[in-house]
């Protein structure tokens, strides 16, 4: 790697500027890594919701895959919404010819508003394409369970059988995000088939958590390069999310649930 990371954010679009590849590139250069994008989905959302998903072609995904990659290689590329098995496919074969250092997925597939982001059909494509070619997963409990075919996990051992179960789909590494269960902290759980290691930070009392898991998986495809392991990077991506939760509040944004504050550490 020369120069600062130069890090791509393969996902879907959210106009309100919270979540998907706009969360994405703001996480990026609050860490100090420039963002490149390429869009899966055009997603006319807000704080409140989902109104409608514009499916990119696949064909279409491919083509802004080809064109960036053979001019800027990506030091890390971080996945997020995917919307189709097409599109699930095309990414899956992007990575093996191009096969970036760092590949982390969050395996998007429910809004916080409940909306479908992932089409059911293409969940199937997503665990058996693209699990395999990743280097970490970030699921929440729910996005576990879908992977899984089996019911959310409701307490810690519920969720590291769950973990093991995942890495036992042929993912290197994951981290099952515990922030549905209830408690003071939140209880992450970051397995790598060698160790197991529990993250926890404090809960913050706040209800404007738009775009947490967009953040957190860009935040570690940033951070990943400039660390000597994945549980380093993950510890700091997790430091910066929980300031971007603490200072959300000050962001009066929407009338739903709000964003995070990506450049709070700046302004």
């Amino acid at each position: 790697m020369t120069g600062i990371p130069k890090v791509l954010s393969i996902a879907g679009t959210d106009p309100s500027g919270g979540a998907g590849i706009q969360a994405d590139l703001k996480a990026f250069s609050a860490l100090g890594a420039y963002g490149m994008t390429v869009v899966t989905a055009l997603v006319a959302q807000t704080t409140t919701g989902v109104r409608a998903i514009h499916e990119v072609p696949a064909e279409f995904v491919t083509q802004q895959l080809d064109t960036l990659l053979t001019d800027v290689p990506a030091d890390a590329v971080k996945i997020g919404m995917l919307s189709d098995a097409r599109v699930t496919r095309a990414v899956a074969s992007a990575l093996r010819t191009y096969r970036p250092p760092y590949v982390v997925l969050d395996p998007v597939m429910v809004a916080k508003s409940g909306d479908r982001l992932l089409a059911v059909e293409a969940v199937a494509s997503l665990r058996d394409e693209l699990l395999p070619l990743a280097d970490l997963i970030t699921p929440n409990l729910p996005e576990a369970a879908d992977l899984l075919g089996e019911p959310e996990a409701k307490t810690l051992d519920e969720m590291r059988d769950q973990a093991r179960r995942l890495l036992g789909l042929g993912v290197r590494r994951v981290l099952l995000k515990g922030g549905h269960l209830d408690g003071e902290e939140c209880v992450d759980l970051l397995l790598t088939g060698e160790e197991e290691i529990e993250l926890t930070a404090p809960r913050v009392p706040t209800r404007n958590t738009h775009g947490t898991g967009c953040t957190l998986s860009s935040a570690i495809a940033a951070l990943r390069p400039r660390h000597e392991g994945w549980p380093d990077a993950v510890r700091a991506a997790k430091d910066y999310l929980t300031g971007a939760l603490r200072a959300a509040d000050t962001l009066a944004v929407g009338h739903g649930r709000g964003p995070v504050h990506h450049f709070h550490a700046i302004w």
